[in-house]
């Protein structure tokens, strides 16, 4: 069994949230900024941009780093660190986290169902990349 070891834990948090924070600012600038604009256009203040509010997308982002870090984790301690591995802990991730998030937003009324046939594709594939990066960069870090 692997001894869990939260400075290497953290420095991974550090690598793949670079990813995850292009990622997200491409998908959310590129496609959801304008989209969500554009359907909730009668509603004032939509899709604004503040250091406030780009620092809670900070945090965000954050967040979902080291959770798709300690899911790759906890899988690889069962699975080894494989392609299995990383499917599982990013589509684990994914339906935890975009898929409810969106699903809830559209089914609120506050996004158009078709948007999902968009970002949701997007944002397993950043999940699946991240999982993958948290693979190399683990096989490095750790010793079986």
């Amino acid at each position: 069994m692997r001894l869990f070891n939260f400075r290497k834990f953290l420095i991974v948090i550090l690598l793949v949230s670079i990813w995850v924070n292009i990622s997200e600012v491409f998908r959310y600038f590129l496609l959801v900024r304008p989209e969500m604009q554009s359907f909730l256009d009668q509603q004032e203040g939509i899709a604004q941009m503040s250091w406030s509010i780009l620092a809670i997308w900070g945090l965000w982002d954050m967040l979902l780093t080291a959770l798709i870090v300690a899911i790759f984790w906890l899988c690889a301690t069962v699975f080894d660190n494989s392609w299995r591995t990383i499917f599982t802990s990013g589509t684990l991730t994914w339906l935890a986290i975009f898929v409810m998030f969106w699903v809830a937003t559209a089914n609120s009324g506050l996004a158009d169902w078709r948007m999902l046939w968009v970002v949701l594709p997007l944002s397993w594939l950043e999940m699946i990349v991240a999982a993958f990066i948290s693979s190399r960069l683990y096989s490095k870090t750790i010793k079986s």
